[in-house]
């Protein structure tokens, strides 16, 4: 009952800090894209901004409400939100819930494979680095996931770009599906080869912090006094890890990963760069470049919504399985 009244309490105040998040964040991100030198209505118009008259501009600025106040302006955006209106994108010419929720999906399925490919791959090199403690397999994986949480996305992105797609030609070199073939016509088969090499990157990217984590982790739980007690009965190996480490680390591990969502998806913006690949991260440079208000806002807002649910979900499971959080202390 308690636990339930702490948690709840717990959640209430997530939630406002959640809602003065966004608020900052929605303002913050207007300000920029309207104190930005790109012109939204050159962004609209396209290629054909020569043709435009200024009565035309003026029609354009009045039909898309740029022509009032700023602040007048973020108060009709925030007041459709509120409503469940995201607005209309710019560039797209479509709803914004449209393009968020289809480009959510190629997100999703990019950032779901590399989120656990990623959590498997620096689990398991973790165990293996404490229990080669002091050797040269532990000193090669301490320097791999340094090397890895200094190198950016997009340059290993380029990197396996170079290699598997063009020296190789074992993997398209970007785009979600097929260039030139029609969407009925694109099989699962092709979607998952275009999503092999960014998935790719971002899994050999994501493995340092679970790695590096898990490793000390073990160290310590081998270490311990009960664990010492287990060698002195015999155990040794992998059967003094099955039975002592294992339910020791994998839980923080897995609490480790959930709180890496904002780190996947800052990763994921700059790997759909470089493959052209149909995200929420293509779509958000293009909003930001092109001055799509609406469009970059929504995307913020979803953004934002993501990572908080990472995180999130990283708090409730520190809550629910420490003893010390659970009995109300540090809300």
């Amino acid at each position: 009952m308690e636990t339930s009244k702490n948690i709840g309490i717990f959640l209430f105040w997530k939630l406002v800090k959640l809602a003065s998040l966004l608020l900052a964040i929605c303002l913050i991100s207007f300000i920029l894209v309207k104190n930005s030198p790109i012109d939204p209505i050159q962004a609209y118009v396209g290629a054909d901004m020569l043709k435009v008259g200024p009565e035309q501009r003026e029609r354009i600025m009045e039909y898309w409400g740029l022509n009032e106040p700023v602040t007048t302006q973020f108060f009709n955006w925030l007041s459709a939100l509120l409503a469940g209106d995201l607005g209309t994108s710019m560039i797209f010419r479509r709803p914004v819930s449209e393009i968020i929720s289809e480009r959510f999906l190629n997100s999703f399925f990019l950032m779901a494979v590399a989120w656990v490919f990623s959590g498997l791959i620096g689990f398991i090199l973790g165990i293996v680095a404490a229990m080669k403690k002091g050797t040269w397999v532990d000193r090669f994986i301490k320097w791999y996931c340094y090397t890895l949480a200094s190198t950016p996305a997009f340059w290993m992105g380029l990197i396996l770009l170079m290699i598997f797609a063009v020296w190789l030609d074992l993997f398209p070199i970007g785009l979600g599906v097929p260039a030139g073939v029609l969407s009925e016509d694109v099989t699962i088969g092709d979607r998952i080869i275009h999503l092999i090499l960014p998935a790719m990157t971002l899994s050999i990217i994501g493995v340092a912090n679970v790695a590096l984590h898990t490793r000390q982790k073990l160290i310590d739980v081998l270490a311990s006094d009960y664990v010492l007690f287990a060698r002195a009965r015999g155990e040794k190996g992998f059967l003094l890890f099955w039975r002592h480490g294992l339910r020791n680390i994998a839980i923080p591990a897995i609490t480790l990963q959930f709180a890496a969502f904002s780190e996947m998806f800052g990763g994921a913006v700059l790997a759909e760069q470089v493959f052209s690949y149909p995200g929420l991260g293509q779509a958000t440079v293009e909003a930001g470049l092109r001055g799509d208000v609406p469009l970059l806002l929504g995307l913020v807002i979803f953004s934002a919504l993501f990572v908080f649910t990472g995180n999130l979900i990283a708090d409730l499971i520190y809550r629910l399985l420490d003893p010390r959080i659970r009995e109300g202390k540090g809300i």
